[in-house]
């Protein structure tokens, strides 16, 4: 996770959204928090000093980073939303 991604706000629930799916902003939302908890979790290993588990949870974690930020690279507009969904269509806005 870039340094700007740590410092912006996280990303918001939206309310209408389908609870019944993993949307792409609940997706996005999970992310953020499991990046937070991994990273309090390696902050907390640094502290013990090297070991198998810290090394591991480093691991986990630039996972994590990497999948949030795919999750916020590519916002679905009119211009990618075939790519995506695999069906002609727009983009719902938010207005």
């Amino acid at each position: 996770m870039t340094e700007d991604a740590r410092d912006s706000a996280p990303p918001q629930r939206d309310d209408t959204d389908d609870h019944d799916l993993l949307t792409y902003g609940e997706a996005g939302v999970r992310l953020y928090e499991e990046v937070r908890a991994q990273r309090t979790l390696v902050e907390a290993l640094e502290l013990s000093g090297p070991s198998d588990e810290l090394a591991e949870a480093r691991r986990r974690l630039e996972m994590l980073e990497a999948a949030f930020e795919r999750n916020t690279r590519q916002p679905i507009n009119d211009d990618n939303f075939e790519a995506f969904f695999g069906y002609k269509g727009t983009a719902r806005r938010n207005t």
